[in-house]
């Protein structure tokens, strides 16, 4: 992988991951049209260190809100702060026990191609339709069987092509919560998990180029774009949820994933 290649995925996965349109299903295709090869080994190396990237854009976003969370935590008292904290731990139970007994699965699910990612890309679709179709009534927050069952939906879009994002948004509005609520608990929940991944990777010396195939050059360039255009799709992507126009990215969705099958059918 060379710095501008590693720059190109490093944008894509900024700009997609916020977005409901699968970053890991558009880096995927991206090194499939980009005619990147990585060592089967470290195949999700990369992905690894661009999620890190864009969840740091996200704590750049969130930092009042982070902070006033950890002050009221820090109370230790059953406030609304330390509750909060409380469901975003209940909604990674379910992504923690898929990193601990499928990561292996999981890693060669990466490894299935754009074939994959065309279909789940249906589903994300699929996700999408439905907040637009099928309406519910608020309710006031985000209660604790709705953290775990959001929690699910994450889990299930460690596969390439179903938006993370996107599962968990979809899935939030589904169970009748407020638009920006689910919005803003989606991209906090992600936190620990991408870092909790990032760290083990570092301690395990995946990041380092040896093991990795991916020279240093590459992984700097990719973390860095992943960063910036994080930051702008981050903002860009609450404004969207609050103006509910998630129909349009389903669209998106199916015309990207039916074009991907198409073109593997033909190459």
């Amino acid at each position: 992988m060379t710095w501008i290649e590693a720059l190109i995925l490093g944008i894509v996965q900024g700009l997609t991951e916020f977005l409901p349109v699968s970053s890991s299903g558009h880096l995927v295709i991206g090194k499939e049209l980009l005619g990147v090869e990585v060592n089967p080994d470290a195949e999700t190396t990369f992905e690894v260190l661009v999620h890190c990237a864009t969840v740091l854009s996200t704590i750049c976003v969130f930092r009042n809100e982070i902070w006033r969370l950890i002050l009221g935590a820090l109370k230790f008292k059953m406030n609304d702060e330390t509750q909060y904290i409380l469901k975003i731990c209940v909604s990674i139970i379910p992504v923690m026990l898929v990193g601990f007994f499928f990561k292996q699965q999981v890693n060669a699910l990466f490894g299935e191609g754009v074939i994959l990612v065309g279909c789940m890309l249906f589903i994300t679709a699929t996700l999408l339709s439905l907040t637009h179709f099928v309406k519910f009534r608020e309710r006031k927050d985000i209660s604790y069987l709705n953290a775990f069952i959001i929690g699910i939906s994450q889990a299930i879009a460690v596969l390439p092509g179903i938006s993370r994002s996107g599962a968990t948004i979809s899935t939030g509005l589904l169970l009748g919560n407020k638009k920006e609520d689910v919005a803003r608990f989606s991209f906090l929940m992600v936190l620990a998990p991408i870092l909790g991944i990032t760290l083990l990777d570092i301690l395990g010396g995946e990041f380092s180029p040896q093991k990795s195939g991916i020279p240093v050059s590459a992984m700097i360039t990719g973390f860095l774009a992943a960063f910036v255009s994080g930051l702008f799709a981050c903002k860009v992507m609450i404004a969207i949820v609050k103006r509910s126009k998630l129909i349009y990215f389903a669209v998106y969705c199916a015309i990207v994933g039916t074009t991907a099958l198409v073109w593997q059918l033909i190459v």
